[in-house]
């Protein structure tokens, strides 16, 4: 819990660091950290394991049940500043904050660390732009229990603040990865891992006639573009999410939550 006087004044220079790694992802790249805000983000995040260094708080919008049960979980594990709230609406980047940001370390996943069942479930995204969707793919993927998230060649930063916000601190709670296509393809192969890809095409069959019980990859393109050439071509199937109406497509993450219960669905 912070015991000295608040930090009142926006040229301190943790309040001017806390600007810097909100706005630049190469200061979060150099400093390993990123920032999180929300108490019940932060819970969840920390509940997963996430490594917080310092918690900035503001009395005036924090309450005490939230400052003391955040106590109880970080114990000494991080430094505890009070900032006064004319500061802390200056670094809150949403609305209605509840006066509660965090200094956190990313995880540091790679293909080859990740400790997968038999039978993996697992969401591939190409060239993912999009904070909110990333957020929201990766609430899928936690309330799905898939085994793992893999970026293939971002175009964002994963841990965005945004992307944070948009995933309630799921990206704590799912293994995610940042890889290459060649990579992604080959390590698949190795361990055999079945790959669909989710395209418009003649070819595309859809998805309700596939088994998914096995180890399975749904890979997905861009909202803009789709999934390049070079990825689809390379995966074992093609599907589609059959549409009714007059549009032919969905936002993807909700065709990737369709998806993904579905091979939930199965192996139930």
């Amino acid at each position: 819990m912070p015991q000295s006087d608040p930090i009142s004044s926006p040229q301190n220079p943790r309040i001017k660091n806390l600007l810097k790694l909100q706005q630049k992802s190469s200061e979060r790249r150099q400093q390993q950290l990123t920032i999180l805000e929300g108490h019940r983000e932060l819970i969840i995040a920390c509940q997963a394991g996430a490594v917080v260094d310092a918690l900035f708080v503001c009395p005036e919008l924090a309450t005490e049940s939230q400052l003391q049960e955040l106590a109880t979980m970080l114990g000494e594990q991080a430094e505890w500043f009070s900032v006064s709230k004319a500061v802390f609406e200056k670094v809150a980047y949403r609305e209605g904050s509840d006066g509660v940001l965090a200094l956190v370390r990313p995880p540091q996943h790679t293909l080859e660390s990740l400790v997968l069942p038999a039978n993996p479930l697992l969401l591939v995204l190409e060239a993912v732009e999009k904070p909110g969707n990333l957020g929201a793919i990766l609430r899928t993927a936690d309330a799905a229990q898939a085994d793992a998230v893999i970026i293939c060649d971002p175009r964002t930063d994963l841990y965005n603040p945004n992307a944070i916000r948009s995933s309630i601190g799921c990206i704590f709670t799912v293994p995610t990865v940042a890889t290459s296509r060649p990579e992604l393809l080959a390590w698949c192969a190795r361990r055999g891992i079945r790959t669909y890809a989710a395209a418009l095409t003649d070819q595309a069959r859809p998805y309700t006639e596939f088994d998914f019980r096995g180890p399975t990859a749904f890979v997905m393109g861009t909202e803009a573009d789709g999934l390049t050439p070079a990825l689809m071509h390379a995966c074992d199937q093609t599907i589609i999410i059959p549409m009714a109406g007059y549009i032919d497509s969905l936002n993807v993450s909700t065709a990737t939550a369709i998806l993904t219960f579905e091979a939930v669905r199965q192996r139930r």
